[in-house]
């Protein structure tokens, strides 16, 4: 087979690659189911390189984008003395303050899908920084495999911290008009709702399929919620209808969209999960939320 198409992938095979990606098999035990799929011209190496990110061609908008001021800064971490690198991005020719974004990666560092995300945020007219949670460990290592296995070192509520001393830093910064929002995919939805509940002043909280905060938090949770998630994400989506509730019950402002036929990563323009027609809907949808919510 001279070119794997998405279409001729068994569903068994992203959820496979879901498991993979999020720890839940190891590579080996990943490898040998991966290899009952090899059926029909597919080998598992052919596989394999369908499956991984390949940010080659990606790229939305490049770093010397000179519609835009990009740059690594570092922050104050959480801890005391240590600091977090961060892409920082803005529009070049800003004139007036502007909103701030933080930008949440997902369980493998700062990547370039995440950095390309940050200049997309910014080039919509938004002041956005996009942390890296592997920064104490040396930072994102180059590769996904590798920067999963680091940030499976650090602890998530060490990294929620990191996460929040961000939204500090972009709240007090001369360009921006302290009204902050978050987006965060995968781990980063798990932040997003949990910045939500620990931040008071939040203007807006936009999770691309994360896990829920306890619904003993949702009374503490201010700003206004998009939600976005992928219909066959069994696995974020069974934590839904709990914390929808919830929010109900306590008269939360939310709005979530479920996207038809879409898996875990439909963003994510670096890998076959992704869909071109829901990600372009949720991000469009994603920046008109935050332009209501950071003016």
């Amino acid at each position: 087979m001279d070119r794997i198409k998405k279409e001729d992938i068994r569903q068994e095979v992203f959820d496979l690659y879901d498991d993979y990606a999020h720890n839940r098999v190891h590579r080996r035990e990943f490898l040998q189911k991966l290899s009952t799929y090899a059926v029909g011209g597919l080998t598992v190496a052919s596989l394999m390189s369908f499956l991984m990110p390949d940010y080659k061609g990606t790229i939305q908008v490049k770093a010397e984008d000179p519609r835009l001021t990009s740059e690594y800064i570092n922050y104050q971490s959480a801890k005391g003395g240590g600091t977090m690198k961060a892409l920082l991005s803005k529009p070049a020719d800003a004139k007036k303050k502007l909103g701030g974004i933080v930008v949440v990666h997902e369980n493998r560092g700062l990547n370039p899908y995440i950095e390309d995300v940050a200049r997309r945020a910014a080039l919509a007219g938004f002041i956005s920084i996009a942390p890296d949670a592997l920064t104490p460990l040396g930072g994102y290592p180059g590769n996904d495999d590798e920067g999963r296995a680091l940030q499976s070192k650090r602890d998530r509520n060490e990294m929620l911290e990191d996460f929040i001393a961000a939204y500090d830093y972009l709240k007090n910064h001369k360009d921006c008009n302290g009204k902050i929002g978050v987006v965060g995919f995968c781990f980063g939805g798990w932040v997003s709702n949990m910045m939500a509940v620990r931040i008071p002043d939040l203007a807006a909280a936009v999770p691309f399929y994360g896990g829920q905060p306890a619904s003993e938090d949702v009374p503490k949770i201010k700003a206004p919620l998009l939600l976005h998630f992928a219909e066959l994400d069994t696995r974020v989506n069974e934590g839904w209808p709990a914390y929808e509730k919830a929010l109900q019950e306590h008269n939360k402002k939310y709005t979530a969209h479920t996207y038809a036929h879409t898996n875990h990563g439909f963003h994510n323009d670096s890998t076959p999960r992704y869909d071109k027609a829901a990600a372009t809907l949720a991000w469009e949808r994603t920046i008109d939320f935050f332009k209501t919510t950071l003016k």
